[in-house]
């Protein structure tokens, strides 16, 4: 069996627009993955809501992804693919994070995994994990966190061309969720249950290609 550590934020955790509550674990994308990926292969999700790449947040502690990924990985080793979806809540007015201050708090997660051991052997000389490097969504139309994310959406669609450029960097797999993903017009930044599903279909496509080159 091989083992896929997806690490994000709220979408990831599965949160249900409108009603602040969680999707079931079959709803969410993490969930219908595991039945697209089938036994080959173990879905571990490692969501949470507000998690950034690189800042504290005042308001929401222990948000910080840089703090907790080096536990994580070692958590979950042997890990054969670690997919990163982050960078919407770095987009929040009162980091005033411009995107090329973003994209290097995600580099330095990209590093992180890179120097890590936690790869398929599970050996302390084992070589790093592959990654899969999302782009999160645009957001869509303001609604309940509008005051949070206020220019964001600007932020927010200049992340693909910054990450594509870091997944080539770092020799990393890259997908940009905005091809598949509409967020909700309830609060314009979560997933209604269909979205979950789209992108899961699409993540199922890119790791049994993945299987299939490695396999060779």
């Amino acid at each position: 069996m091989k083992n896929l550590l997806c690490f994000g934020d709220s979408n990831t955790w599965g949160f249900q627009p409108g009603a602040a509550q969680r999707y079931v674990s079959d709803v969410r994308w993490t969930g219908v993955l595991q039945r697209e990926l089938g036994p080959e292969w173990r879905v571990i999700e490692e969501g949470l809501n507000g998690r950034t790449c690189a800042f504290d947040d005042p308001v929401m502690p222990g948000r910080r992804g840089l703090d907790v990924l080096p536990m994580l990985l070692d958590t979950h080793r042997p890990l054969d693919l670690v997919l990163v979806m982050l960078g919407t809540n770095d987009s929040k007015k009162h980091f005033n994070a411009n995107p090329n201050v973003i994209a290097r708090g995600m580099s330095l997660m990209l590093e992180m995994i890179a120097k890590s051991n936690c790869g398929a052997n599970g050996r302390d000389s084992a070589p790093p994990p592959r990654v899969l490097l999302i782009a999160p969504p645009p957001l869509g139309p303001p609604g309940e966190f509008a005051e949070f994310f206020e220019g964001a959406a600007e932020k927010l669609a200049a992340l693909p061309t910054h990450y594509r450029a870091l997944a080539a960097q770092y020799g990393c797999e890259f997908f940009d969720a905005g091809t598949v993903v509409t967020t909700s017009g309830i609060d314009g930044v979560h997933w209604d249950a269909p979205q979950h599903a789209n992108f899961a279909a699409a993540i199922a496509k890119l790791v049994n290609g993945y299987s299939a080159r490695t396999a060779r």
